[in-house]
């Protein structure tokens, strides 16, 4: 596993370790130790909901397929922090190889349902919350277009590009008006069954898009 991406995440292809990474509390450490930075089994626990006991284990366990690291020693020396490795990751598996298309699936499916009431949660809890200015750039684009796999391997690239300036520049570079933002991207290629057999219907609905305003 390496990262030869834009914006520097873990590349995985190992279908262990994709089977490893389909767990809610696996998944749930990842997603802190991103956001707050490193830290201990003890410190995560409440916030996966798992004792500081089977959170080390855990730990342990993305350590072996290195995903997690030990990162530099806190306050207390004797307690083992924890810090990810590489900014994010990714995952895929070559077309003909079964097991790791299975195991990218339900990798995939435990993702999704994940975060699937995330935005009903930023809603609800977050926007309200947000001054005017946020608010106005928060929300939902839908769009729709006709592509071929080609096509669509070099939108995901471009949008990458424009984003790691912003994902990988240091801490200490960002502005003082800065603030995270999280950028969902969902990709879902339709059933070919069922789309509309007139081309021209299609078009149509391209580039649809709705958003929220304050």
């Amino acid at each position: 596993m390496g990262a030869s991406n834009h914006l520097g995440d873990v590349e995985i292809t190992d279908p262990q370790a994709m089977r490893a990474l389909a767990h809610p509390v696996r998944l749930a450490i990842l997603d802190i130790l991103r956001r707050n930075g490193p830290a201990t089994a003890t410190q995560l626990a409440p916030e996966v909901g798992a004792t500081p006991t089977v959170t080390s284990w855990h730990l342990r366990h993305l350590a072996s397929f290195g995903l997690v690291r030990d990162a530099a020693p806190g306050p207390d020396r004797r307690q083992r922090r924890w810090e990810t490795v590489g900014r994010g990751f990714r995952f895929s598996a070559p077309a003909d190889d079964e097991a790791g298309a299975t195991a990218a699936r339900a990798l995939a499916q435990e993702m999704f349902l994940r975060y699937a009431d995330l935005p009903h949660r930023w809603i609800t809890e977050v926007e309200p919350r947000l001054s005017p200015e946020w608010r106005r750039l928060g929300g939902l684009s839908n769009t729709r277009v006709s592509v071929t796999a080609e096509e669509l391997a070099a939108i995901e690239d471009a949008i990458e590009r424009v984003l790691a300036p912003y994902v990988t520049r240091d801490a200490e570079k960002r502005p003082a008006r800065s603030r995270p933002v999280r950028l969902m991207r969902y990709v879902l290629p339709e059933d070919t069954d069922d789309l509309p057999k007139d081309t021209g219907a299609l078009s149509e609905d391209a580039g649809e898009r709705t958003g929220r305003q304050p």
